[in-house]
């Protein structure tokens, strides 16, 4: 199992981040499957960071082989999506950026992909038009519609199997929108689709 996770795909996002670089194609990294967090359990904060962000993500699952995949065929090879949170320890990731250093050790630490419960693209409400969002401690701290994509996730599952085989169960963390920030001790989180929670885990 494979995670794949989109970045730079929100305006919004790339504005508060200050980000001026603009691709043509999707620009993406990967998380190990040991990144994996689901079912709830919770996050533990760990030793390295001292400054752990939330970005909450549509989060797409890949239901078939595929390899080539023209971007008007994609949307057969996924039938599931949730809402994610892609962990961020912010203090590597500004270090090692500084340095011109890969910043893996900041993303795809144990842990860092946490995922909620699919649902099918349908009960989502599709995945070009889907409002997602994620509460923290009962209050409303990020929100997003995937029709703010830069990068539809058509188009983000076309592009990646030009370079890797897309396998059943591979998951493509689509990108995060403006509103991401810190995490800590105790906090509850809860991510939603629409009016359904699909996310549900504590901070510890």
């Amino acid at each position: 199992m494979k995670i794949f996770a989109v970045g730079l795909n929100y305006a919004s996002h790339n504005e508060e981040m200050k980000r001026m670089f603009v691709s043509e194609e999707p620009v993406f990294f990967m998380k190990p499957d040991t990144a994996l967090l689901k079912g709830g359990k919770p996050f533990y904060l760990p030793d390295f960071s001292q400054e752990m962000h939330y970005e909450t993500e549509l989060v797409v699952k890949i239901s078939r082989l595929g390899k080539n995949i023209a971007e008007r065929f994609a949307e057969r090879y996924y039938e599931e999506v949730t809402v994610g949170i892609d962990f961020t320890a912010r203090d590597l990731q500004r270090k090692q950026k500084e340095l011109g250093l890969p910043w893996e050790i900041s993303k795809a630490f144990d842990n860092s992909a946490a995922v909620g419960t699919f649902i099918s693209k349908e009960d989502a409400g599709g995945v070009n038009n889907a409002d997602f969002r994620l509460d923290i401690n009962q209050k409303t701290v990020q929100q997003g519609n995937s029709g703010d994509m830069i990068y539809p996730v058509d188009k983000i599952i076309s592009y990646i199997s030009r370079f890797f085989t897309l396998k059943m169960g591979d998951l493509i963390f689509t990108g995060t929108p403006a509103g991401v920030g810190p995490v800590q001790v105790n906090d509850h989180l809860q991510g939603y689709i629409g009016d359904k929670k699909l996310l549900d885990f504590r901070v510890k």
